[in-house]
């Protein structure tokens, strides 16, 4: 069960994804990892217009994994760099690239397995943060 937090509004879609925790398979094609039987699963859901945010994804069993978020703002079902808003597992500080398989690898148990992501959003030119709240 994800928690999500640090959304910029309410607009769009939420799509997380599952992939197995493995430097060669994080964030790759989801045709390439499913033809070759690898682990990948989605979920995607409009964006609730009020009240905390969860959404439930299954793994196929206990293990390691790596979760990735995106709030896709305008709905085109792509990333857009300066619109949409993107958080991994884990909620490892992020650069242009892409986070290391290791700092976002987490264990989901044989239950329901509670964690949290934030949502990060483009600050600047060349960040991606978590936006500032008044107050914190």
């Amino acid at each position: 069960m994800v928690a999500v937090d640090g959304l910029k509004d309410r607009a769009g879609l939420l799509k997380l994804e599952v992939y197995p925790a493995v430097a060669g398979d994080f964030l790759a094609d989801d045709n390439v990892l499913i033809a070759a039987g690898k682990t990948f699963r989605r979920v995607e859901m409009p964006t609730p217009q009020q009240g905390p945010v969860r959404l439930c994804i299954r793994v196929p069993a206990p293990g390691d994994y790596a979760l990735s978020l995106l709030h896709d703002r305008d709905s085109n079902h792509k990333f857009g760099l300066s619109v949409d808003g993107i958080g991994f597992s884990r909620n490892p500080k992020l650069g242009l690239g892409r986070p290391a398989v290791a700092s976002v690898r987490m264990a989901a148990g044989a239950g329901i397995t509670p964690t949290s992501i934030t949502l990060n959003y483009r600050q600047g030119l060349f960040s991606f943060a978590p936006l500032r709240r008044p107050g914190k």
